[in-house]
């Protein structure tokens, strides 16, 4: 075998092995969190039961659910439908909002202004996406957003708020829901004041 043919060989096995790494790569999600809470401790027992809104009646729900479920654990919850001592409403945003084109000199859209776009629900109001764009402008922006309230269940007062919110070019529907509840729980009961970023991996198989 001579050296270019060595090189060219040596060349597709390198393009071969990227390929088979991509197919399980590792992605950092940023998420824009903030967090208010009224606990001094994890409550005892720490059970909880999800209380879902008539919009999140659906099927399509479950694996929203299923996600949050996870992250509650990891926080140091159960779930306990029968003796919950805290009640859990979840909420969910999918939707794309625009990014600023430099080279228009009148903003993001140019001079004509803006083209029909919409929001889709928020802290519970159902899940969706919405969206129409016209040909040639900028690429919008996946925007996922997730909220998480606690109510003591005995006494219906709120004692847990937080929120997540995670912008990119890039999405992957509905993993990165979980990383963003585990962000919104990042540091249950007691979590830093203020808005914060935290970042989590996100496994791309």
């Amino acid at each position: 075998m001579t050296t270019q043919r060595r090189w060219i060989h040596a060349l597709v096995l390198g393009l071969a092995t990227a390929l088979l790494v991509g197919c399980s790569t590792t992605r950092v999600v940023e998420g824009q969190v903030q967090s208010f809470s009224t606990l001094a401790a994890v409550p005892a027992p720490a059970t909880y039961r999800i209380e879902r809104l008539p919009s999140q009646q659906t099927p399509s729900f479950d694996a929203i659910a299923a996600l949050a479920e996870q992250s509650l654990a990891s926080a140091g919850l159960q779930r306990d439908d029968a003796a919950p001592r805290l009640l859990v409403q979840l909420g969910v945003q999918a939707d794309a909002v625009p990014r600023y084109d430099p080279f228009r000199p009148y903003g993001p859209y140019g001079a004509y202004g803006p083209g029909p776009w919409g929001m889709g629900g928020w802290y519970g109001r159902g899940w969706g996406v919405h969206g129409m764009w016209r040909f040639g402008e900028p690429t919008p922006l996946h925007r996922r957003a997730v909220s998480v309230v606690m109510r003591d269940a005995s006494t219906q007062a709120v004692v847990y708020e937080t929120s997540a919110v995670h912008e990119d070019v890039w999405v992957s529907d509905p993993a990165v829901y979980g990383v963003l509840f585990d962000a919104a729980l990042n540091g249950f009961p007691k979590p830093p004041q203020g808005p914060r970023q935290v970042r989590l991996p996100l496994v791309q198989k």
